[in-house]
């Protein structure tokens, strides 16, 4: 007898990830587009559904809507276009939306990113769990059961990259940059389709004083050149070797379904997505202060981005708010808060205007904003918003994580403040040693799925943070 999928294994705390054909199939995939629409009381109500350029994805988007459409809802198409595209439509039109893509995940894989009206997020705690149990009623059901054919859904096309790139052309004016010479790679991931349109003439806009270089702009869901995933250094080779070879100003790397923007220097160097951050959240408190806006204005930053995010964000006379890390949850606090930005380690980036969604396209014309006008190269720039030492994301593989767990705290007691926001952040200082004088802080978050700790220090000083992360590490893995 065959049995039906567990959807609690792939199902995540903030999407769906899945391998194609063993895990995600058209059944699972009709059962969680009815699933949706039943968990958001979408019956008679206008959904969107987008997709990737995976193989997969086509033929996914087909079944998710066969599932909706049963349920009631009149499903609108996206066809091709970036997660950005989906969260647009979602918060212009308020209404529910699902993207079809495994981010930056090899090509065996696929997944769903969910979003209800007004492109708030949907996470286990606010709706994936009810989706999740929902689709796993219908398929041990033995199928999706539709409505009566008088309250059935329908389901159309449209197409609405022109409408996106011209509304992030309305939020950043770029036409009086000075001339700057870009590469960017587009990982063969939707940033080949978005970039065209947002950076270029691709959407009928008006040509900027950008020189495009492109890099792998083919979508190709295999992933031909490199994984489409700018976190892994191996990632950005490519990129740093173009940025050198053309003289370019900077570079721009996106990765699979766009919504994330990683950036290098003239020198090929990475820029630090928290300099980023800090670089857009000065810009955008400036921004709302010189259009009138008054009273407290609020900034959001999860607890692994740089000390130098909310320095900067207080330094221009707004409230930093320090958050866990998850996308969902940015986006929850953002709606909570007001917060007219958030910015993450991992180069997510979000916006008040754009509906407290994140989006990399914006981030990357925030910056050419900024740089454009800027009288230096982009690494004097970025080294301005990089004061401090950073470790970058360290993860060990460890048989005993609460063991581990326990070390560092009885090694840390009462060296250093620690809180449990989001695992836990020790915060300390050197007067003085080998390492001199100075702050560090570090936090240490337990996998939720593998046997895993992962690290993040920063100190004030490289010998400082060096000094703490070793220490840290040879608790960790004792």
């Amino acid at each position: 007898m065959q049995t039906t999928p567990d959807l609690s294994a792939f199902i995540k705390a903030y999407d769906v990830r899945g391998l194609v054909g063993s895990q995600l199939t058209d059944e699972v995939v009709e059962a969680l587009g009815a699933a949706f629409v039943d968990e958001l009381s979408a019956a008679g109500q206008r959904i969107a559904v987008g997709h990737d350029m995976r193989d997969s994805s086509p033929g996914f988007t087909e079944a998710f809507a066969r599932g909706a459409v049963a349920r009631g809802a009149h499903v609108e198409n996206l066809g091709l276009c970036s997660t950005d595209e989906t969260y647009f439509v979602s918060g212009r039109d308020g209404i529910a939306a699902a993207m079809f893509t495994a981010s930056h995940n090899p090509a065996t894989y696929n997944g769903i990113k969910f979003c209800r009206a007004g492109a708030q997020g949907v996470s286990l705690d606010t709706g994936l769990a009810g989706i999740r149990d929902r689709a796993q009623a219908y398929l041990d059901a033995g199928g999706v059961e539709a409505l009566p054919a008088d309250r059935l859904g329908s389901l159309t096309t449209r197409d609405v990259l022109a409408d996106y790139a011209a509304y992030l052309r309305e939020l950043v004016d770029l036409s009086t940059v000075r001339p700057l010479t870009i590469v960017v790679d587009a990982g063969n991931g939707m940033g080949g389709m978005t970039v065209p349109a947002v950076l270029g003439t691709g959407a009928g806009l008006p040509a900027l004083p950008l020189t495009i270089i492109p890099l792998y702009f083919e979508l190709d869901g295999t992933f031909p050149n490199h994984e489409a995933n700018p976190l892994v250094p191996a990632n950005l080779v490519d990129l740093q070797k173009a940025v050198v070879k053309h003289g370019a100003h900077l570079g721009l790397a996106f990765d699979g379904d766009a919504d994330r923007c990683f950036v290098v220097d003239e020198l090929g160097q990475p820029v630090t997505p928290s300099a980023v951050a800090a670089i857009v959240a000065r810009r955008e408190v400036e921004r709302v202060r010189a259009a009138g806006e008054a009273g407290p204005i609020s900034v959001v930053h999860n607890l692994i981005t740089s000390r130098i995010v909310p320095e900067t964000i207080e330094a221009v006379g707004a409230e930093a708010v320090r958050t866990r890390v998850g996308h969902s949850l940015i986006k929850d606090v953002m709606h909570e808060t007001g917060a007219i930005f958030g910015g993450e380690h991992s180069a997510h980036y979000y916006f008040r205007d754009f509906w407290g969604a994140d989006n990399g396209m914006l981030a990357a014309l925030h910056l050419i904003a900024q740089f454009g006008v800027y009288d230096g190269p982009l690494s004097r720039l970025a080294a301005e918003y990089t004061p401090y030492a950073a470790s970058g994301e360290i993860n060990s593989v460890v048989d005993d994580v609460p063991a581990a767990y326990t070390r560092i705290v009885d090694a840390f007691t009462g060296r250093a403040e620690i809180d449990d926001l989001d695992g836990l952040t020790f915060t300390g200082t050197f007067d003085g040693g080998p390492a001199g004088a100075g702050w560090y802080w570090f936090n240490v978050r337990p996998s939720n799925t593998e046997p895993l700790l992962r690290l993040n220090a920063e100190g004030s000083t490289q010998p400082i943070m060096e000094a703490i992360r070793d220490e840290v590490l040879t608790l960790i893995r004792a």
